[in-house]
């Protein structure tokens, strides 16, 4: 039977169903009921009634919540893997640690839940503020409109539900159309938890019918995770509401001489390929300088080569699947480009369905879209550089910018890097795939508006209130 939709605490089905099929070999894994309009403009409804009773929980009270759904994701963390692994394609080991980090996504949303403050603050500055004290606080939003990815469906979920219960919003999660079956088991999770039933739903829809939501009034804000293309479309369709975008990225890491050659291509082998380089912090582009490109590539290669292709239900499988057989397809056809442009491969093989097997490329030039572009496949490029300028003006020579990876002990370089990078987030001697969850994370350029992280995602979805006492 097709799993429902949660609208306001009512669980409820369609006429219209997906098919779920497992990437790796396109089985039929599960069946969602698609979300009509109608079921759109009641989930609005009811979160515009729900809000009224979230913003009056008490903080205390909001913690708890959050602790419960801790709880109860906890008790069903096998099932949550289970369903990312059959949905996604994600390999087991990924889906235990993005189930790790969510339950840590949710524990640190907890304690901000009492955190959420003010500032008392002198207005007398100018003499038109004599006898005047000034108070600040942060008050909730409204509905909150969440848009979640396919590559990893439950943290990002968790990056809106947590931050929403938290401030006390009322708040609507369309995850991804690939990957709804672990959006469910966090709806009926936070349904247990105890939040009030109207002031969330979990609407499993198609991209096209969701802008009805995007420019409804009744929905204050949108939280988006996805491609690049899709959220400034989005943005620009939103009008007066407040839009954070994370998106994506074609992160380079810089590899210069007095870096710990071993455990840098440790560390970037396992950055660029995890999730099958499904990742928009996957490292994509290496620059190493050019004393030790032929040592580093040596080693880098030979990291790469021991990891396991195959059906993600292996425990020992480290890259599984591409999301879809398409992708697979784009991601040959843009290696294939390069190759013909002169590029190289020191590793690679042929696709096998939606596998596509790691590559890694040398003598790229940067137009080639393995490099300009996202790849978002296991996918790296190794270029050489003999100036450290030109290797900032080479990760700079990108549309995006959402983080970026230095391997040096020279403090000078590190400081000139975190100044000059165009970045969000600069990582230094660790690959750009670093992040923890309570972290300000988010980019510039064409990588996105705002930052995630608990605490910066509560500040956008709540708005700063002013309050100044005359007491004269």
């Amino acid at each position: 039977m097709p799993k429902k939709n949660l609208i306001g605490g009512e669980w409820r089905g369609s006429d219209d169903v997906l098919e779920v099929r497992f990437p790796y070999d396109g089985s039929v894994v599960g069946a969602v009921a698609m979300a009509s309009r109608g079921d759109m403009d009641d989930a609005m409804a009811a979160a515009a009634r729900g809000f009224e009773v979230a913003r009056k929980l008490p903080s205390h009270r909001r913690s708890e919540i959050l602790q419960a759904m801790a709880r109860l994701l906890r008790e069903r963390f096998d099932e949550v893997v289970e369903a990312m692994i059959l949905e996604g394609g994600k390999n087991r080991k990924t889906a235990i640690g993005e189930t790790t980090r969510a339950l840590q996504t949710i524990a640190v949303s907890s304690e901000e839940a009492r955190r959420i403050g003010g500032e008392v603050f002198s207005i007398d500055w100018t003499p038109a503020g004599d006898n005047r004290q000034g108070f600040t606080r942060r008050l909730p939003i409204g509905t909150v409109l969440g848009i979640t990815p396919f590559n990893y469906p439950v943290n990002l979920a968790c990056h809106k539900i947590g931050p929403a219960i938290a401030a006390g919003n009322s708040f609507i999660i369309k995850p991804a159309e690939k990957t709804p079956l672990s959006s469910l088991i966090l709806a009926e999770i936070v349904l247990e938890a105890g939040y009030p039933p109207e002031a969330f739903s979990v609407l499993n829809a198609w991209g096209r019918d969701t802008e009805s939501m995007v420019t409804d009034p009744r929905v204050r804000m949108v939280s988006f995770t996805g491609s690049a293309a899709i959220g400034w479309m989005l943005k620009a369709k939103a009008g007066q509401k407040k839009v954070t975008l994370e998106l994506g990225g074609n992160a380079g890491v810089i590899v210069h001489s007095d870096a710990d050659l071993d455990d840098v291509a440790a560390q970037t082998a396992a950055g660029g390929f995890a999730n099958a380089g499904q990742n928009c912090i996957s490292v994509q582009r290496l620059l190493i300088q050019r004393d030790i490109f032929e040592d580093f590539a040596d080693r880098f290669v030979a990291q790469v080569n021991a990891l396991k292709v195959g059906d993600p239900r292996d425990p020992d499988v480290d890259i599984g699947p591409l999301i879809t057989e398409n992708d697979a397809i784009r991601a040959e056809d843009w290696v294939n480009e390069a190759q013909k442009a002169g590029a190289s491969a020191l590793l690679g093989g042929a696709r096998q369905g939606a596998l596509f097997p790691p590559t890694v490329m040398t003598k790229t030039a940067p137009a080639m879209r393995v490099n300009c572009e996202e790849v978002f496949a296991p996918v790296v490029t190794l270029s050489a550089y003999a100036d450290w300028d030109a290797a900032v003006a080479t990760i700079n020579d990108s549309p995006y910018g959402l983080q970026a990876g230095v391997f040096t002990r020279d403090i000078g370089r590190i400081m000139d890097a975190w100044q000059r990078i165009e970045v969000g987030g600069l990582q230094v001697n660790q690959a750009s795939t670093f992040r923890v969850d309570h972290m300000p994370y988010g980019g510039v350029k064409a990588s996105g508006y705002g930052r995630e992280g608990v605490r910066y995602a509560i500040e956008d979805m709540t708005d700063l209130r002013l309050m100044v006492l005359n007491l004269g």
